[in-house]
C-alpha cells in the first residue's frame, strides 16, 4: 500500500474515531468542540443569546436565559401578521394578486416563489408565509384585509399592545428591516397564535404545495423551515423560524411532553442549526422533568 493510500486510511480512521466520541454537528460547534447537553449546574446548555420555555397550561416558567432582553426577531414576527389577518376576518378562499409593492417590501430577503402578477388564495399566502417564510406574503395578506403596508405595521403594534407585550415593536411587515421583542413576549405571542386552530395547523405542517390561479397556473412546493418538525424525535406542535444579520437565527416552537404543552423561544443563535440544537437540549431536559400537577 502506497503513502497516499496510507494517508487515506489514516484519515478514515480519524473520522470514524471522531464519530464514535460524538463529533459535533455542523452549526452546532466551533473549532471542533462539541456542545455539551447540560451546563455544570444541570441546566440545558443553550447557545442562543436569549431563550425561554413556558408551560402552556399553567404559565410556569420552566427555563429562561436573558428572557427580557430586547432583540431583533426577524421573520418570527410574521405570526403577528397572521393573527391580524385572522382578527380582520380574512376570506381564506378569496384571491390576492402579488404586486410590485410586495416585491419592494421583500427586497433583500431570501428567495421568493410568489411571482408578481400571479394570484393566490389567501389561505395559500398564509401557508407561504408561515411554512416557508416567503417575504412577499405579509404585505399581500395585509392588502387582502384592506391594509396598506403602513397600516399593517400599525395594526401589528396595536395587537402587541392588546396582548400586553410592552417590549414588542414593529417597523416592517416582514421583519427584514426591523421589529424587536423579547424571548418571553414572543413565547407568549406564539401561545396566542397556537390557540387559533387554523394557524396552529399551518405552523405544524411539514410540507405543502400551493398553486397560483392563472391561465397557466403553476404549483409551488414548500417545506417547513422548522427542522425540528421533520426529525420525529419530539412531539412538535408548530412554530416559526427567522433570520436576519441583526437578529441572528431565531426559533419559536410549541411542543408537548406527555400531557405538558410548552411554548419556547430561541433568539440570536449564531449558526443556522444551533437554534434547533438548543430546542433539542431543552426538550431532552424537559422529558426528564415531571409535570406540575
Amino acid at each position: 500500500m502506497g503513502r497516499a493510500a496510507n494517508s487515506r486510511v489514516g484519515l478514515i480512521a480519524l473520522v470514524a474515531c471522531g464519530a464514535l466520541v460524538g463529533a459535533p454537528q455542523a452549526g452546532e460547534a466551533r473549532r471542533g468542540a462539541a456542545v455539551a447537553a447540560l451546563t455544570n449546574d444541570g441546566r440545558p446548555n443553550v447557545q442562543s443569546a436569549a431563550a425561554i420555555a413556558i408551560d402552556a397550561k399553567t404559565g410556569e416558567l420552566l427555563y429562561a436565559k436573558n428572557p427580557d432582553k430586547v432583540r431583533a426577531i426577524a421573520s418570527t414576527g410574521k405570526i403577528f401578521v397572521a393573527m391580524v389577518a385572522r382578527r380582520k376576518g380574512i376570506d381564506l378562499n378569496a384571491l390576492t394578486r402579488i404586486s410590485d409593492v410586495d416585491a419592494k417590501y421583500a427586497k433583500g430577503g431570501s428567495r421568493t416563489r410568489l411571482v408578481v402578477g400571479h394570484k393566490f388564495r389567501n389561505q395559500d399566502l398564509l401557508r407561504a408565509m408561515l411554512i416557508a417564510s416567503d417575504n412577499r406574503a405579509p404585505t399581500a395578506i395585509g392588502r387582502a384585509v384592506g391594509l396598506s403596508p403602513k397600516q399593517l405595521i400599525k395594526e401589528l403594534n396595536v395587537l402587541a399592545k392588546e396582548l400586553g407585550l410592552k417590549k414588542t415593536k414593529f417597523t416592517d411587515p416582514s421583519g427584514l428591516n426591523g421589529n424587536t421583542s423579547t424571548a418571553r413576549e414572543m413565547a407568549k405571542a406564539l401561545a396566542v397564535a397556537m390557540k387559533d386552530p387554523f394557524l396552529a395547523e399551518l405552523m405544524g405542517t411539514k410540507d405543502t404545495t400551493i398553486r397560483s390561479v392563472a391561465r397557466k397556473p403553476h404549483a409551488i412546493p414548500y417545506r417547513n423551515t422548522n427542522r425540528s418538525l421533520h426529525t420525529g424525535r419530539y412531539d412538535v406542535l408548530g412554530g416559526k423560524t427567522g433570520f436576519t444579520d441583526p437578529a441572528g437565527y431565531c426559533l419559536l416552537i410549541a411542543a408537548k411532553f406527555g400531557d405538558r404543552p410548552v411554548n419556547m423561544a430561541f433568539l440570536g443563535a449564531g449558526e443556522k442549526l444551533t437554534r434547533f440544537g438548543d430546542f433539542g437540549r431543552v426538550a431532552n431536559w424537559m422529558k426528564s422533568k415531571p409535570s406540575s400537577k
